[in-house]
């Protein structure tokens, strides 16, 4: 393998990996502004919106009453 399809090939890694975090972080950003309007506090959303919490489940809690702290326990 040459040195220019190398260097390709890191660069189309980079940009790849470039791409995921992008997306990783509108799906955050969108995940704490839902998590925000269910009424979790800011720092409970930003802690639930990067983890693997059932978003719809986040928000079905609240809505039935679950206090944040409590919800964000269940899920975390």
């Amino acid at each position: 393998m040459s040195k220019g399809q190398k260097d390709r090939k890191v660069s189309d890694a980079t940009q790849i990996a470039e791409h995921d975090q992008s997306d990783r972080a509108r799906v955050e950003s969108w995940r704490l502004h839902i998590l925000i309007e269910a009424g979790y506090p800011l720092p409970l959303a930003e802690r639930l919106a990067q983890s693997e919490a059932d978003l719809h489940r986040a928000v079905e809690l609240i809505t039935q009453g679950c206090e944040p702290q409590t919800a964000a326990e269940i899920l975390l």
